[in-house]
């Protein structure tokens, strides 16, 4: 089983300059999440965990957060403003280390990539990765995923999503703690264009499977191949632990659906 995401710890109250956005969205776009074990109000897109962080991530965070981290704010964000151009707005929800986002976005240059993770090693090293590639075209939220879908992303606003190995939660006690469930679908659903596509991948069958019932069961999706789930396209790079795990005999699955019009 591979996991993209670092072990390392939230951190949402590093000081970056503001961004003008417009107002909030409606209560009537913002699908119920729900509520989590810990009595809060939706899944949380991370858990807490102990950092690690080297002085390098360090560095980025405190040199590069003005450059290129939209701070969270609870306002509907101007993707125009934010990336100084007009251009279809990727979401990744938890990057990681940042390895596959920089591969995408330096292959689809007139693309824009507002990738959402919390944990510090991860934003770190993704401010690294926009900085020596040069790349323009990627911004990052260090927040909740789900808080920001709710709060700044506008109704039918993003051309695609992409959530790449979220944590699989192997033990059937823990399943209630998976990220992809119903309620964030329909919300991730809200927030796409008519035609926008939604890309899962995973290397934990059984999660593969919990996805796929997730994204048949919401009707505003339709799968983009004919059942089932679909090869891994072009666009998304094999990881360095991903061709390990598949040399290991591991399996991985895709799974496409795209918004109805």
């Amino acid at each position: 089983m591979m996991n993209t995401n670092p072990d390392s710890v939230r951190d949402n109250g590093m000081k970056t300059p503001t961004n003008p956005a417009a107002d909030s969205p409606s209560a009537a776009d913002n699908p119920t999440v729900a509520s989590s074990p810990s009595g809060t109000t939706h899944i949380r897109s991370f858990v807490h965990r102990r950092a690690h962080i080297t002085p390098s991530q360090r560095e980025a965070l405190d040199r590069l957060m003005p450059l290129w981290a939209i701070p969270y704010r609870a306002r509907v964000l101007d993707f125009e403003q934010a990336f100084g151009r007009k251009a279809p707005t990727i979401l990744e929800i938890g990057f990681g280390m940042g390895e596959t986002t920089e591969k995408i976005a330096l292959a689809r240059p007139d693309d824009n990539f507002l990738g959402v993770e919390v944990f510090n090693a991860g934003v770190g090293a993704m401010l690294k990765r926009i900085d020596e590639s040069g790349l323009q075209n990627v911004r990052v939220i260090q927040h909740d995923a789900v808080e920001v879908l709710q709060q700044m992303i506008a109704p039918a606003s993003l051309a695609g999503v992409h959530i790449y190995f979220p944590d699989p939660w192997p033990k059937k006690r823990h399943h209630k703690r998976r990220l992809i469930q119903p309620p964030l679908i329909k919300l991730l659903a809200s927030r796409m264009q008519p035609g926008a596509y939604i890309h899962l991948a995973t290397d934990w069958e059984n999660y593969a499977e919990q996805m796929l019932e997730v994204l048949n069961g919401e009707e505003a999706l339709e799968n983009t191949v004919t059942s089932g789930y679909a090869p891994r396209p072009d666009f998304r790079p094999q990881t360095k632990f991903e061709t390990r795990g598949l040399r290991l005999g591991h399996g991985v699955w895709d799974l496409i659906f795209k918004r109805k019009a």
